[in-house]
């Protein structure tokens, strides 16, 4: 399972990668912040949803969404969190209902309350990440979808290689770089959630898209 994250440690490093977060890694995340916003709003159709992105660190994905969807973003990050609310000033971002400092694994928000959870890159920065999408869950409505986009850990190959010398930058970053997606799997055998959709997202297929349904 690799070393576990704790929430000290995952609070360090993206208050430290803050103010430099969307010109490093904005065009690297780009393919899936696009690949999982498109899905959010097919789930809520043309009407538009509710939309809960949690990890939504400086707003980066706000201003894609439709403005017929209504969206809370969450994240631990304060620092990130001040980026985004400038964002949704600078963007005229109606839409947006609420940011808000908070613990993934423990989202103070009613039950069944939202269409789609949306989680880009996070649920292998979380120090527990089953009892996250535990969370994720009970928040989500009937037939509500759970979007990730995330890194998964190669089983072989030049990856795999590649993944390990990555190791160092992805846990100051923190990243659980080695997590399987058996671990994924388990949790929606588990949880009562279908497997929708899996498929990798550039660069090099490095990340996944993965969509689960609420039965």
């Amino acid at each position: 399972m690799g070393v576990a994250l704790d929430r000290e440690q995952i609070e360090k490093a993206y208050a430290r990668w803050a103010p430099v977060y969307d010109l490093v890694f904005g065009t690297v995340f780009e393919r899936g912040r696009m690949a999982a916003i498109e899905a959010a709003e097919k789930h809520c159709g043309p009407a538009g949803g509710r939309i809960l992105e949690v990890g939504v660190g400086t707003g980066i994905s706000l201003p894609d969404y439709s403005r017929v969807n209504r969206i809370v973003g969450l994240d631990i990050s304060a620092p990130m969190l001040k980026r985004a609310r400038e964002r949704v000033l600078e963007h005229k971002l109606s839409n947006v209902e609420a940011l808000a400092v908070m613990d993934a694994k423990h989202l103070a928000v009613p039950d069944a309350s939202f269409d789609v959870v949306v989680a880009q890159y996070v649920i292998t920065a979380v120090p527990d990440p089953e009892a996250t999408l535990d969370d994720f869950a009970r928040v989500l409505k009937p037939g509500g979808e759970i979007i990730l986009v995330n890194h998964l850990g190669a089983e072989n190959g030049f990856r795999r290689v590649f993944e390990q010398g990555f190791s160092p930058l992805a846990r100051r970053l923190g990243w659980s770089p080695e997590f399987p997606w058996a671990r994924l799997q388990n949790w929606a055998d588990r949880a009562g959630f279908a497997v929708i959709e899996r498929r990798p997202m550039p660069p090099m297929g490095h990340f996944s898209l993965i969509r689960f349904g609420k039965r």
